[in-house]
């Protein structure tokens, strides 16, 4: 019996995933999986990257970091559709089931992760900071995941500034980046589980979330959004706000915690 049959097959939706399964996720032993909101998620193997760049003060210095075990994250943003199944409402300005799910607060996002492993059984959770900046780049050490580019060739990857027309869009209508990953330039701003620090001096080497020091009253959002422009949609960018604050281009994705 495969994965999909083990975990959904002849049950309700909502249903918890048997102790092999459980072990085959741990193990990494899946390429993907559809979980039963509708959430695919991707393994991301492990690994070493170097973490930001030398283009401003928030992204230095550049210093590698390594990613010990595999983990897995959404292929794309959370969706509305997939909010509604969790928490039963629908928070976003720009309405449509598969745009991303967006006036969503780093404090909301908690919550839906932690209602979401209740219904699924598994250990749900935002990626840190270095798994999303990991997942992003897929490999690469350049501005963005497809390399360094002027705004017509960041258009087939991203809903930005130049070419949003003002509101977010449908995940997925973009081309991915080399791991299959999609909307990690633009569309909207995503939370990490990271307390803010300046810079990077002092950053954890081996991926994990950095929460000690640094401002606890501030979080991380990477990726950039339809509302920014090219710069802020690069693989290194990062942007702060308080946990409670909520915007039209802030949204999630998930990813799986250890097991």
């Amino acid at each position: 019996m495969g994965f999909l049959d083990r975990l959904f097959g002849g049950k309700k939706q909502g249903s918890q995933p048997d102790e092999q399964t459980r072990r085959d996720l741990a193990e990494s032993r899946i390429e993907s999986f559809t979980n039963s909101i509708g959430t695919t998620l991707k393994r991301i193997p492990a690994g070493s990257f170097v973490r930001g760049s030398s283009n401003g003060p928030r992204e230095k210095p550049p210093h590698k970091v390594a990613i010990a075990r595999p983990f897995y994250i959404g292929v794309c943003p959370v969706t509305q559709a997939e909010w509604k199944r969790v928490m039963g409402d629908n928070p976003s300005d720009f309405k449509g089931a598969n745009m991303p799910v967006e006036k969503v607060s780093w404090k909301m996002a908690q919550d839906f992760c932690r209602k979401l492993s209740e219904k699924e059984g598994l250990p749900y959770r935002l990626p840190t900071e270095a798994q999303w900046e990991y997942a992003c780049r897929a490999g690469t050490t350049t501005e963005y995941c497809f390399g360094d580019s002027d705004d017509r060739l960041l258009g087939e990857y991203a809903w930005f500034d130049g070419n949003s027309g003002g509101h977010t869009h449908d995940v997925g209508q973009k081309k991915p980046n080399a791991w299959g990953l999609f909307d990690m330039h633009g569309n909207v701003w995503e939370w990490c589980e990271d307390v803010w620090h300046a810079n990077y001096d002092g950053a954890p080497a081996d991926g994990s979330a950095w929460v000690e020091g640094g401002d606890e009253g501030v979080r991380l959002l990477r990726g950039g959004s339809w509302v920014n422009l090219p710069r802020a949609c690069g693989s290194a960018a990062r942007l702060t706000n308080v946990p409670r604050d909520e915007w039209s281009d802030y949204g999630l994705r998930v990813c799986l915690r250890d097991f």
